[in-house]
């Protein structure tokens, strides 16, 4: 009997000894408690972690994309002297120190009124992205594959008509108008609007970009519509296009003023009138106004203005690009303007179009009612 208590005794004590060294913070110090370890031992799993840490880093610095800066001096490089001076000013604080480029023309003569980041604006050519949608749109309406109220199926159970394609940048509506209209006819729009052509005249260091010759290999024409693929067009290019949808089909060559005294002596240049194209231009604004509304363009939203605009955002050369191609003034557009971002990946077309409304409230005096009354109601 006492034998059977005294090993019942042991085996209670080495029980309740286990538990009491495996709970934390109860019972004597020990070896594993921090306050008591070694100095050896103490330094060595934070080394372990901070050089785990490290790698991490690392391997993310190699893994990123993104090889091109979202921030800098835009203005480094520029010559302001033929620049309107308050619209650069605006358009300068508007900018900040972002990766990027305005350009801001009048629409009814094609004079630039200002240029940010010259080098950025006139020297390369970048993929348009999404801002090429509204020439796809003008294109398919004028050859009478769509109406204003065709809805195309684009997955799921939605179908959308060309305004909501346009507002919330619907890519599958138009991979399948890119697909309907063929490599060949849409090209000839793209002509049309001046792509692969320098936009303005006579401005030294100008890039003509590019357009194609044939679809794309990979997504042929349908991924040329809805993305740009293979299209490189400069900020001046997308202003040209722009502001011949503002004015409602006049495409001008864009002038620079490099003097004070040139503005005087300025005369429009018209390089071409595509009044063919004139009727279907108030569709194409019905899609600009929504994305300002209630689509990808919702952050140049400004209740007293009349803002019209088309995002794009895509990558391509280790950067992002965020574009934003609008024009502002209801049916007398005063200001067109191009913002193209470029950098890492707070680089996006939303945001592009949310320094475009900064500058527009500078520029625009708050609208009479007639005016703002131009925009549509969906």
């Amino acid at each position: 009997m006492l034998k059977r208590l005294a090993i019942l005794a042991l085996a209670t004590v080495w029980l309740l000894g286990t538990d009491l060294a495996a709970a934390p913070g109860v019972g004597p110090k020990s070896g594993d408690d921090p306050s008591t370890t070694s100095p050896k031992s103490s330094t060595k799993s934070p080394v372990r972690k901070t050089t785990t840490a490290r790698r991490t880093r690392r391997s993310r610095r190699a893994r990123s994309p993104w090889r091109i800066s979202s921030f800098g001096d835009p203005t480094a490089d520029d010559n302001p002297a033929g620049d309107d001076p308050s619209v650069r000013q605006a358009a300068v604080e508007a900018l900040g120190n972002w990766n990027g480029s305005i350009v801001v023309v009048d629409p009814n003569s094609g004079r630039i009124l200002s240029m940010v980041n010259q080098k950025l604006a006139l020297a390369s050519g970048f993929t348009p992205c999404s801002t090429f949608k509204p020439v796809v749109a003008l294109a398919a309406l004028k050859e009478g594959i769509i109406t204003p109220t065709t809805k195309l199926y684009v997955g799921g159970r939605t179908r959308q008509d060309l305004t909501d394609a346009l507002a919330r940048s619907n890519n599958v509506f138009f991979h399948k108008l890119g697909e309907m209209l063929g490599f060949r006819r849409l090209s000839e729009y793209a002509h049309e609007f001046g792509l692969g052509q320098k936009a303005g005249l006579n401005i030294p260091g100008e890039s003509a970009g590019r357009y194609p010759s044939a679809p794309p290999k990979e997504g042929g024409v349908g991924y040329l519509a809805y993305y740009g693929q293979d299209i490189e067009v400069t900020p001046l290019q997308m202003a040209a296009i722009i502001s011949t949808i503002a004015n409602g089909g006049t495409l001008y060559a864009l002038q620079y003023p490099r003097t004070l005294e040139e503005p005087a002596a300025f005369h429009p240049v018209v390089r071409r009138r595509l009044d063919a194209l004139a009727e279907y231009i108030p569709q194409i604004r019905d899609g600009l106004a929504a994305a300002v509304l209630y689509g990808t363009a919702r952050s140049a939203y400004d209740p007293d203005l009349s803002i019209f605009g088309k995002t794009g955002t895509c990558s391509e050369n280790g950067a992002r690009l965020g574009w934003f191609v609008s024009y502002a003034g209801g049916l007398q557009p005063q200001y067109v303007v191009v913002v193209l971002l470029r950098g890492g990946p707070l680089v996006y077309g939303p945001h592009a179009a949310e320094i475009a409304g900064r500058l527009y409230r500078e520029l625009i005096p708050k609208e009479q009612p007639t005016q703002a009354s131009a925009v549509p109601t969906f």
